[in-house]
């Protein structure tokens, strides 16, 4: 019975955040549409993963094993996907919004001859048509707009942070099936040389609680390290704008916005960030939103639950040496 598949992915020998979001629109679109919800996993040594998939929400596995496809590489992967798409039949692919699904998602599409969706947020079914309809950012983020997909299958990619990770369910299981691929490395027009890990001295900036950001008003890389110090003492992440990853004051990887990363923080302290929609779109799952700047009229304000006008350092170090002061108590 056709139904949804859902792309996972792995990491440190567990399922990633994202592809828990991934389960979560699976199993959102299983109460709309009815049908299974599989799960698809590409690898070397898959055994672990497939009763956690179950756990999550998956009641089919469709599992790939093959030499090549022990580290992500697109072309390996979309032959290896695709497949599993010919065998599955679903009505609907979904995958997380992030580097590998941008990638994967319109290859697969291509292949398929199927309907895209890039980064939906929300997801609901027309009752007259019979149609899924897709909520996404537009613009920039100043505007959400709603897709219905006239093509069937629909491949879709769920904006990171939009959706609530599904949850586990224990004792729960389901069927596992078998995907033979055949592979060569002759069919693979890109080779993975080496694969360079960022060292994260903390926690994930994607996954903080609290995320202390810094924008163009830091006018240097210098004023990165006062809120790496506050970031410390918060327990949380350091983001930056775009300006900021331009300029070359810290990594690109610590950008967030709609060309970096989506983050849904408990807290979000932006200083010397004007706020360009490019940016906001990328905090717009936020809980609480906090902005110093000097400028009264910067857009950031209009997002934020408090503004602070004035000088960012100032304020900045001052939070240290409350947080600092609270916990020696």
């Amino acid at each position: 019975m056709p139904g949804t598949l859902v792309f996972t992915t792995t990491e440190s020998g567990g399922l990633t955040r994202n592809v828990l979001e991934v389960l979560a629109g699976g199993k959102r679109l299983k109460s709309l549409l009815g049908g299974p919800v599989g799960a698809a996993i590409l690898g070397t040594e898959l055994n672990a993963y497939v009763p956690l998939l179950f756990a999550y929400g998956a009641d089919q596995v469709y599992r790939a094993e093959h030499p090549l496809l022990a580290r992500y590489q697109g072309d390996a992967y979309a032959i290896a996907l695709h497949l599993i798409c010919l065998r599955a039949q679903p009505n609907v692919i979904l995958l997380a919004g992030d580097s590998i699904g941008r990638e994967l998602g319109p290859r697969l599409a291509h292949r398929l001859k199927a309907g895209f969706v890039a980064d939906f947020s929300d997801v609901d079914l027309d009752t007259g048509s019979g149609r899924l309809l897709f909520t996404r950012q537009t613009y920039g983020g100043k505007a959400m707009a709603v897709v219905q997909p006239h093509l069937s299958p629909v491949v879709a990619t769920v904006k990171v942070r939009a959706l609530d990770p599904a949850t586990k369910e224990q004792g729960r299981t389901g069927e596992e099936i078998r995907v033979d691929v055949v592979l060569e490395a002759s069919q693979l027009k890109t080779h993975l040389l080496d694969k360079v890990q960022e060292e994260v001295a903390s926690v994930k900036l994607e996954d903080a609680k609290i995320v202390v950001s810094g924008g163009r008003g830091l006018r240097g890389p210098e004023g990165f390290k006062v809120l790496e110090e506050l970031s410390q003492v918060l327990r949380g992440a350091v983001g930056a704008s775009r300006a900021a990853t331009d300029a070359g004051w810290v990594p690109p990887s610590w950008q967030v916005g709609q060309t970096g990363k989506s983050v849904s923080p408990e807290l979000y302290l932006a200083f010397g960030i004007s706020g360009a929609t490019q940016h906001v779109a990328g905090i717009s799952g936020a809980k609480h939103i906090v902005a110093v700047n000097t400028d009264p009229e910067a857009p950031i304000f209009k997002v934020a639950q408090l503004g602070v006008v004035g000088d960012w350092k100032a304020v900045a170090t001052k939070l240290i040496e409350c947080c600092k002061e609270l916990t020696r108590q």
